[in-house]
């Protein structure tokens, strides 16, 4: 069967439709004849120049051409960057969506809170079982992650099997949970992989990452150092692992907790209702109860280590937070480490809980939850692939991947770094990148999504910089005679009232070059408009050295 298959010269299409050149927005579609199946579907976060914008997710045009062949979405583990975008893209393709227990509580949560939650069919999937989607056989396997639930994928299809690690670590000794299933990688090694697609975040690092596990005498330490200090931990919600381990520490030094900040919130509610997090008796209390407890028995559980301005620890930064004041007599812990591009957020609020008098703790309690080089060798080692697809990274991690793979002898033709749109067709004879399909941000604004485009934000660029000149006139509609105006208005450009001569000069310019086509009897609107921004512009720019956006309104009386 499988030879026949092959003979008729179909080939599988491996199609990343985002998150090769960044960390964030993961989504890869597995094609073959009239079968496609989505792995992933994540958001990423604006860059410093997306002025206004919320989130940013994959365009899912190629999907959206393609909707009879799409059988559902596959999704390996919880995180925003591997699950933030379904409910936008669901809206738009709704199709069938399988993961593990605590990943389809999470996405259940973002399909309530859009409404989607009868519409959506949705399957729960256990370790080592597997579906059929089409042409496809997915079976989800055991590893382990920062997040509870975490799967790779063994993707089989009539031209070979792909082995997709979704984010990993190895972790002998979870907190939660069992280890990889190393000896299943080894028996589809033995089977016969056709490509591996590897996590690539942490290829540039030698050696391993170290358990989870071990932060729990990191925090036991802290706990003993600082008993006479109330202690607040920022950490990441999503690592429920973390929470558990901060927990169980706050009950061994008998100590309250409290859990504050949205996310936090949410994600340990569903992981408690899972069984995924364990909190012993009266434990936990309302943040309201905090003043009935001396501060040295209580430990407080936050969003915000990543700097971001609206998260819990931001505002308490800034005291901005209704219920909560750091001073002297607090230690705050930062249990991760800055994602790149947050390093300047993350310094700032360090520095004002510094200034506030508390006593700040950023390293080493933090162990990340990707593979370093040694176990990346590893799953090479056990999964023999013939192709090696480097995935989740920037440009420089997915080569630092590429160099460990030659390394251990995998040929360069047979390495593949991707760009997203690219379609790279497989077969057990050959691999080769044969096309593109369209990619790019959707940018989401409030509740627009994908109203914003690159001209918008252009224009917010220049109001940023430069500001606007508004001038409104007025001319009458039988004889085309000036009645009033023009008047001339400004924001974000100068301060009015101390560039009094400034405005005085423009408005004579402006009235020069309305009156000046009046005269020679130009009354098209278009041609009145052009004149005001060129001569408005030149003056503006001769007497400042900026260019403001110039917005003549004209109208009929």
């Amino acid at each position: 069967m499988k030879k026949k298959e092959q003979n008729k010269g179909s080939r599988l299409k491996v199609i990343p439709l985002g998150g090769l050149e960044q960390i964030g927005m993961n989504i890869t579609a597995f094609e073959y004849e009239d079968s496609i199946v989505v792995v992933d579907c994540g958001l990423s976060f604006p860059e410093d120049d997306m002025l206004g914008i919320d989130l940013v997710i994959p365009d899912i045009t190629y999907l959206k051409n393609n909707i009879e062949k799409v059988k559902g979405f596959v999704i390996t583990h919880g995180h925003e960057d591997h699950i933030g975008a379904l409910p936008y893209v669901l809206k738009e393709i709704n199709v069938p969506v399988y993961a593990t227990r605590l990943t389809m509580g999470l996405i259940e949560n973002k399909l309530k809170e859009h409404n989607l939650t009868g519409q959506v069919k949705r399957k729960v999937v256990k370790f080592g079982q597997s579906i059929n989607l089409g042409q496809f056989r997915i079976e989800f396997i055991k590893t382990n992650h920062s997040i509870v639930d975490a799967a790779a994928l063994a993707i089989y299809s009539p031209a070979g099997i792909v082995v997709h690690t979704g984010d990993f670590k190895v972790d002998y000794t979870p907190v939660f949970g069992d280890a990889i299933d190393l000896q299943r990688f080894a028996e589809l090694g033995k089977k016969g992989v056709l490509a591996l697609m590897c996590d690539s975040t942490n290829a540039e690092r030698p050696g391993f990452t170290p358990s989870e596990r071990t932060l729990g005498k990191t925090f036991d330490a802290l706990f003993e150092e600082h008993k006479n200090t109330r202690i607040l931990i920022a950490t990441f919600a999503s690592n429920v692992d973390r929470v558990q381990q901060i927990i169980n520490s706050a009950y061994k030094f008998g100590r309250k907790v409290v859990v504050e900040g949205r996310s936090m919130v949410n994600i340990i509610e569903v992981a408690t209702n899972l069984g995924c997090l364990s909190i012993p008796d009266k434990t936990l209390i309302d943040i309201e109860q905090l003043k009935n407890y001396p501060r040295e028995k209580t430990v407080i559980i936050t969003t915000g280590s990543q700097g971001e301005s609206m998260a819990a620890l931001s505002r308490m930064a800034e005291d901005n937070h209704k219920k909560i004041s750091i001073g002297p007599g607090d230690t705050v812990i930062f249990s991760s480490n800055p994602i790149p591009g947050n390093e300047k957020a993350v310094t700032n609020v360090i520095n004002e809980l510094l200034v506030k008098g508390a006593d700040v703790i950023f390293q080493d309690v933090h162990v990340s939850g990707h593979a370093c080089q040694e176990e990346i060798k590893l799953i090479y080692s056990l999964v023999h692939p013939r192709y090696a697809i480097p995935v989740h990274g920037e440009y420089k991690h997915l080569i630092a991947q590429a160099k460990i793979a030659r390394e251990l002898g995998i040929d360069k033709e047979r390495i593949f770094i991707l760009r997203s749109g690219d379609v790279l067709e497989m077969s057990e004879e050959s691999a080769e990148v044969t096309g593109k399909v369209p990619v790019g941000d959707i940018l989401v604004d409030g509740l627009g999504v994908g109203d914003v485009g690159n001209i918008v934000l252009r224009d917010r660029q220049h109001l940023a910089e430069d500001g606007i000149m508004i001038v409104v006139l007025s001319l009458d509609g039988a004889t085309d005679q000036l009645v009033s105006g023009p008047d001339i208005v400004s924001r974000g450009f100068v301060y009015v009232r101390e560039s009094d001569e400034l405005m005085e000069e423009a408005h004579v310019v402006v009235s020069e070059a309305v009156n000046g086509c009046l005269d020679r009897g130009i009354s098209d609107w278009g041609k009145l408009k052009s004149a005001i921004k060129d001569s408005l512009g030149d003056y503006v720019w001769k007497k400042t050295k900026r260019r403001p956006m110039i917005l003549p309104i004209i109208m009929e009386v």
